[in-house]
């Protein structure tokens, strides 16, 4: 493993990590991260695939991580900015250190959402989606549904207007957000469009022409997410997409928990060669 720095369009400095095998299968994967995720959650991973000839790279979106400025307050980011500039620095790197390998991506969350916001991500053999779907409120069960209202309908804006960016690990959210990214999670939760909602906000989206194979990842005791969802995503804004799907069930963790992260614990590695075995 060695630390890597990219450079975005609008000349932001983005940390990341390249995993290189001994030897390389001429395959790499690129890893987008869930939101207010860090990337060494996925270090494990990375390392696991590595030992199969696979070249990994993972990074943490402007905000996030190492990629966090000294001050998150009035810091301008967006999950936006993170599909449109910071995905792109890492397909720009990748195309241009590593021109001839196959190249596949796997999107945890709202890192499989973003897809559709960058143009190269129709260079990508395959998918690979893990707890993500078209979150809106609507999809949810009904307790999960007067959480989400409760947090993202009202303290979520109040508190990120009083902080200038969103504290989200006080609730076991993760890294705290800037302020814009937050305010596009709310759009994700709270907007009926949800996914398309956003897509609909940047210049070009690119979701409806990627026809690629996606295996579709989702734990049974994953609370945030339905099989509603998940098939409302497919269906609503990856159309022309071909998907496999996979529910992964508790019993088949060590430690009886995927969850929604906890599938990329190293104590959950007996449950990657699903993973492995559709890229292979």
């Amino acid at each position: 493993m060695k630390a890597v720095s990219l450079q975005t369009s609008d000349g932001f400095e983005l940390s990341a990590h390249l995993f290189e095998p001994e030897n390389p299968n001429g395959k790499i994967v690129v890893v987008n991260s869930a939101t207010g995720v860090k990337q060494q959650i996925y270090f494990a991973f990375s390392e696991y695939l590595a030992q199969f000839g696979y070249t990994v790279i993972t990074y943490d979106y402007r905000g996030i991580g190492k990629s966090k400025p000294e001050q998150l307050k009035g810091f301008q980011a967006s999950m936006r900015v993170w599909g449109t500039r910071d995905f792109q620095a890492v397909t720009d790197y990748i195309q241009y250190h590593f021109p001839h390998y196959k190249k596949y991506a796997v999107g945890h969350s709202v890192g499989a959402l973003i897809l559709g916001m960058n143009k190269d991500s129709q260079k990508f053999e395959k998918f690979i989606f893990v707890g993500t779907q078209k979150a809106f409120v609507g999809h949810l069960n009904v307790q999960t549904k007067a959480l989400a209202y409760l947090g993202f309908g009202v303290l979520q804006p109040v508190i990120t207007r009083i902080f200038g960016y969103f504290p989200a690990q006080y609730f076991g959210l993760g890294e705290s957000l800037p302020s814009g990214s937050a305010k596009d999670w709310r759009t994700l939760i709270l907007n009926k469009k949800s996914t398309n909602k956003l897509l609909e906000k940047i210049p070009e989206e690119y979701s409806r022409t990627l026809n690629q194979e996606v295996l579709v990842i989702r734990a049974e005791d994953d609370t945030w997410l339905t099989d509603k969802g998940v098939k409302k995503l497919m269906s609503e804004t990856y159309p022309a997409m071909k998907p496999e799907y996979r529910l992964m069930r508790t019993v088949e963790s060590k430690k009886r928990t995927i969850g929604h992260i906890n599938f990329f614990r190293s104590y959950n590695r007996n449950l990657w060669k699903v993973i492995a075995d559709f890229i292979s």
